[in-house]
């Protein structure tokens, strides 16, 4: 396979435990990161947790937390247990790699997508603009330390589209109201989910600053038996998805070479 595999332990050995719990494969997300693969055959998956959105393509895993690695379910592709920096899959390896939700988790992001393009032609990553989700109704008004904490381990995705090279491109990823993989953003009309500390545990943020939570899910709570939150936000309940800044970035240097 390439390089020695590496032997890492993450803090997804510790908040990992009931992940696929709360974090389960949204249909419409799915959807939209099939057609950035295309017409991929084969894919690696990196960072790929409990194995949420793996098409039947995948042919290997990334994953550097054992305990999340335990809970992919049978028939999973083979999971490796590595990080994205140290890859150890040869060059040319698959014909696309992805990287769902897990970019924030990597110690040195040029490393991990240097990796991504050593081993695929065809890159597909998910990542969010901070700027826009420091907009998001739960972190402005709530919880605004969480932004903070984000925005100190998350490239833009601007710089992750400079990092893959001339053929990236960045397309809006709207979140369903009803989406059913619990990250941050994904409960944006249903505000009473993120008072459930099960579903704080399937959001790495929150996970790591649980212990700060406390004095705005108070308000929170608050303000959802009041009325108030409804009241404020009576134009999220009439739509069917928001944007809240997650992007789908998408780079093809096989089709750059073509060209």
């Amino acid at each position: 396979m390439g390089r020695a595999e590496a032997r890492v332990s993450t803090p997804y050995d510790r908040i990992g435990t009931r992940y696929r719990r709360t974090r389960q494969t949204d249909p419409s997300l799915m959807a939209a990161i099939l057609g950035a693969l295309g017409d991929a055959k084969t894919i690696v998956n990196v960072g790929a947790g409990s194995g949420s959105y793996e098409p039947p393509g995948t042919v290997a895993a990334i994953e550097p937390s054992r305990v999340m690695i335990a809970q992919r379910p049978l028939g999973a592709a083979p999971a490796i247990q590595a990080s994205a920096e140290r890859i150890p899959l040869p060059d040319d390896f698959a014909d696309a790699a992805m990287a769902l939700w897990t970019v924030h988790h990597w110690s040195d992001p040029v490393a991990g997508i240097g990796e991504l393009r050593r081993i695929a032609g065809r890159v597909v990553i998910v990542s969010w603009e901070a700027h826009l989700t420091r907009q998001f109704w739960l972190v402005r008004d709530y919880l605004p330390h969480v932004a903070a904490y984000d925005d100190s381990r998350t490239p833009t995705p601007a710089q992750l589209a400079e990092l893959l090279g001339d053929s990236a491109e960045v397309h809006p990823l709207p979140i369903p109201h009803d989406c059913r993989d619990g990250f941050l953003g994904a409960y944006w009309r249903r505000p009473e989910r993120y008072l459930d500390p099960a579903v704080r545990a399937g959001i790495s943020s929150f996970a790591a600053l649980e212990d700060t939570l406390g004095e705005g899910l108070a308000r929170l709570a608050d303000d959802i038996s009041s009325g108030e939150w409804a009241r404020r936000h009576a134009d999220l309940l009439e739509l069917e998805e928001l944007d809240i800044g997650y992007r789908l970035i998408v780079a093809d240097s096989t089709a750059t070479a073509r060209g």
